[in-house]
């Protein structure tokens, strides 16, 4: 997310916790900006607002910042950043943009300033939430911070719902960690106890969001991007494991768009944020990439087992795809009854694979994806198994 979105790339182990663990620029256009103490009419003249609403993004410039910044301006926020400057500095020249870095504690520039709604994009290591927290919580109406539902413990069985416990760390590792890069290793457990330092610094005033997936356009991650990408290309696709494995994912216009709407509604607690309110299979996703993008392509389908044995790696190789002892599932239906809603799956898809071609385009050079060559010469294997299974029959 945001800044060190390159630190959920890793993939220590086969769950979800760890895959997800592991691993847009709109223009100036998309936020509504005035006058302090304004926001636009219908006509585009400024109207006085009672009182200015002020947003701060700790954060802001990576991939969901951008989109909160959409939203909030559109709710007539007046929004201010506050980063290192050294993601996509350009953006959004028109907002107020504070400098400092939560790494070595130059928290200067927040010193006696309030914000009505605090943004925490950036927070991996609990003492950097707790800083911010404590000198922010006192001024602020809410406290947001963006954990994971990698906080949910792994080894555990059964849904994952906003009780289901999270992972608690020794304190000894909890002392060591002072950097972001040095919190990766214990990605699940960091964001957890992020969430009870900004509970603890803002108390009574914290709304905890717990995404899985986060999809849609500006998505550098190339997890979800790759596959509209793939099967737009057409042919024949190696299609990973039980078609009917469900799958969870939400756009980030949807979450930033229910992030600012939360905290209109006085929202605190923690909340998982995942789609969708019903299931959405592998197989169902992937047919509605051929259509929407109408693609001439077709889809083998290749168990787990098959494609561990041919050393086929889940999550980054072959995007979404988990094998099933190490999938989880997570409850929508308490963030869903608060407001979250979902745009149709059909305009994400769109949507990320335009993007994509208008930004990237085919010299792009993908972080995830099966190799061409691989893909096929693991379909040709399947292909031979599955015949000298029938002849045995």
């Amino acid at each position: 997310m945001d800044e060190y979105s390159g630190g959920e790339q890793k993939r220590p182990a086969l769950s979800r916790r760890t895959l997800l663990g592991s691993s847009l620029a709109l223009g100036a256009g998309l936020v509504a900006t005035s006058l302090p103490g304004t926001s636009p009419s219908l006509f585009g003249a400024p109207v006085q607002n009672e009182k200015e609403k002020t947003l701060l993004i700790l954060g802001g410039t990576g991939f969901l910042g951008p989109e909160v910044v959409r939203a909030a301006g559109a709710a007539g926020y007046t929004v201010t950043l506050f980063n290192r400057g050294k993601t996509r500095p350009h953006l959004f020249p028109e907002l107020e943009k504070l400098r400092g870095d939560r790494n070595t504690g130059d928290l200067a520039a927040l010193e006696g300033r309030n914000f009505d709604i605090i943004v925490d994009t950036s927070g991996y290591v609990p003492d950097h939430v707790k800083r911010t927290s404590e000198l922010l919580g006192p001024g602020c109406r809410r406290y947001i911070f963006l954990s994971s539902v990698s906080a949910y413990q792994d080894e555990l069985p059964g849904l994952r719902n906003e009780d289901f416990p999270i992972t608690v760390l020794d304190a000894a590792i909890l002392e060591s960690v002072k950097t972001i890069p040095e919190s990766f290793p214990h990605y699940s457990g960091m964001k957890a106890h992020c969430e009870l330092a900004a509970e603890a610094g803002a108390p009574g005033k914290t709304f905890n969001i717990r995404p899985g997936l986060i999809v849609g356009p500006g998505d550098r991650s190339d997890r979800f991007p790759w596959w509209p990408h793939r099967v737009a290309r057409g042919g024949e696709i190696l299609a990973p494991g039980a078609p009917d494995s469900a799958q969870q994912f939400i756009d980030v216009r949807d979450l930033a768009e229910w992030l600012v709407r939360s905290a209109e509604a006085e929202l605190v607690g923690v909340y998982n944020a995942v789609g969708f309110p019903g299931t959405v299979t592998m197989q169902e996703l992937l047919h509605g990439m051929k259509i929407v993008l109408g693609a001439d392509c077709s889809f083998t389908w290749v168990p787990d087992d098959f494609l561990l044995e041919h050393e086929v790696g889940p999550w980054m190789e072959l995007p979404l795809w988990i094998p099933s002892d190490g999938k989880h599932d997570y409850g929508t239906e308490k963030a869903i009854q608060a407001g979250l809603t979902f745009r149709s799956i059909a305009d994400t898809i769109r949507d990320t694979q335009a993007w994509h071609e208008k930004e990237r385009g085919d010299a792009h050079k993908w972080r995830t994806g099966i190799a061409p060559e691989k893909e096929s010469k693991v379909l040709a294997a399947w292909r031979e198994h599955a015949r000298a299974e029938k002849q045995e029959l």
